[in-house]
């Protein structure tokens, strides 16, 4: 019998056999009929196994670690992620009490579906939604949203809006719609506010599905998300809940109609010293066929066309060379999400640490020549193994890290030290006076950290290319779209170090030159 034998790991079989009776009820017409429905359990248990190992990290699964069992463990840590992110939000929202003065007005269903008709009426690519951020569950969404999403509006009722994400978009949205961090539906309803300006605030990516399509396969579209809070009134519980009010715009590809024109079919990245990727462009998603947090924390290299990846060492060394400043680099093959290549123009430009004379981090500025055959960059790759991490990608990333660790000396790094007036930096044989630069007239004017700041937002909203005259230096900052906060604060804390480098030296200096003249005249 079973029980004389030890006690084994079950087999595949045995493994399909208990889900099979979970799930299927036994069946009285027949040995046929039953075994149909354990086939038809089968292949749907085979299909869904496939989809999760699709999902799995590529370091893993070059590893040869994508096993049944090990993708199973890796799918119950996102689904035990996801219970903790809910869990957190409504102990946040409990605990947590209303900021003083902080205007959240309260709204009735019909009254969202009147003022966000003027969005969704205007685009058909457009439907609100509002999710409450005590239960996360549906309570509001426009009937567009069911024409976009190919499913019926049924699907919504009593469901929450995470079910519908695909899940490595979930933390994302989670981090995304912090309730104290979101714009108050009010404050972009005002008199002074235009439905423009309030489409322009903080918005993110995310992958939704409305169901499952003819195939039986999940259908995700990606969709531009802009977060507002705002208060329901719930008219069956008799009170008011906070909730997310979210404006969906789906995404479609660059190069299918109405396709982006090809002079504005351009991007910008930033990355690591040692070539992992740390902010991309919101522009990118429509070329590239990825969303943000697909490539944030990446390595660029495993997005390059394996002959052109050598190509990006010696683009560290220029960057290297030139500390800080410009320069166009030779085209590059980029791997959109649909497995082909594009082919983009390259400019190439860094942060230098005044004090370590490092790098930084590296800005991109990339520009599409060549689009894929398949203009549909968001469909699926036809090859589903993903992407696998090379032994040359980590021998050429190393090598470039090893690179970036060395110290800038050409006299480019030591400008911008110069132009900010910090006695001590300007040059190598610097005194501390700028009293010949002023006398020769070769000083040029600093820019202040807020007139850098707001040259910086004015290219992100006419989304266009810096061009500064030729007698102003292009300054790193000047070159970046959407650079992490962290980099700004970093450059204020610069900035204000050396006002008060400059102020000390030029105290220093007329003192001493009063001094001077005095003993000169008795």
């Amino acid at each position: 019998s079973s029980n004389s034998h030890s006690p084994s790991p079950p087999s595949s079989s045995n493994a399909f056999s208990l889900v099979s009776s979970e799930q299927d009820n036994p069946s009285t017409s027949g040995c046929s009929s039953e075994q149909s429905a354990k086939a038809k359990t089968q292949k749907e248990l085979f299909k869904t196994l496939k989809e999760l190992k699709m999902h799995f990290p590529p370091e893993k699964r070059s590893k040869g670690k994508s096993s049944t069992v090990n993708t199973l463990k890796y799918a119950l840590r996102c689904v035990r992620q996801v219970k903790a992110n809910e869990e957190y939000y409504q102990m946040l929202m409990i605990n947590d009490s209303q900021p003083p003065g902080f205007d959240v007005s309260s709204y009735t269903i019909e009254e969202i579906n009147s003022i966000t008709s003027e969005y969704t009426l205007k685009n058909t690519d457009i439907f609100a939604v509002a999710v409450s951020l005590i239960t996360g569950k549906i309570v509001y969404i426009s009937d567009q949203a069911s024409s976009i999403l190919n499913c019926k509006q049924e699907v919504f009722h009593n469901a929450k809006f995470v079910e519908f994400l695909t899940p490595q978009d979930v933390s994302v949205f989670y981090s995304f719609t912090t309730p104290y961090r979101l714009p108050s539906w009010s404050m972009c309803t005002g008199a002074e506010s235009s439905p423009t300006e309030c489409m322009q605030e903080k918005s993110f990516f995310c992958r939704i599905s409305g169901g499952k399509e003819r195939e039986g396969d999940l259908q995700y579209y990606p969709f531009r998300m802009t977060p507002y809070l705002m208060k329901v009134q719930d008219a069956e519980l008799g009170e008011e809940q906070f909730c997310c009010l979210l404006l969906a715009e789906r995404v479609h590809s660059g190069y299918e109609a109405p396709r982006i024109p090809p002079d504005k079919r351009i991007f910008t990245t930033t990355h690591t010293p040692n070539c992992v990727f740390q902010d991309v462009d919101e522009r990118a998603v429509p070329l590239l066929g990825y969303l943000p947090q697909d490539l944030i924390g990446t390595p660029v290299l495993l997005n390059l066309h394996p002959s052109d990846r050598p190509l990006m060492l010696a683009v560290h060394r220029k960057i290297l060379q030139y500390a800080g400043q410009p320069f166009d680099h030779s085209s590059i093959r980029f791997c959109t999400r649909n497995g082909e290549y594009i082919t983009i123009d390259t400019s190439w430009s860094s942060f230098v640490n005044p004090w370590s004379r490092k790098v930084s981090f590296v800005i991109g500025r990339h520009k599409v020549r060549m689009g894929p055959v398949n203009e549909d960059v968001f469909a699926a790759p036809a090859f589903h193994g993903g992407k696998i991490m090379d032994s040359d990608i980590q021998e050429i990333s190393e090598q470039i890290h090893r690179l970036l660790l060395q110290v800038c000396t050409h006299p480019f790094s030591l400008q911008p030290i110069h132009n900010m007036g910090s006695s001590g930096y300007g040059s190598h044989g610097s005194n501390g006076s700028h009293d010949t630069a002023e006398e020769t007239g070769k000083a040029k004017p600093s820019r202040t950290f807020q007139e850098i700041c707001k040259g910086v937002h004015m290219l992100k909203n006419q989304d266009s290319q810096v061009c500064l005259s030729p007698q102003t230096p292009l300054l790193p900052t000047q070159m970046m779209i959407r650079r992490p906060q962290r980099m700004a604060c970093e450059c204020l804390k610069i900035q204000t170090q050396a006002r008060r480098r400059h102020a000390s030296a030029h105290t220093h200096t007329h003192t001493h030159t009063h001094t001077h003249t005095h003993s000169v005249g008795y």
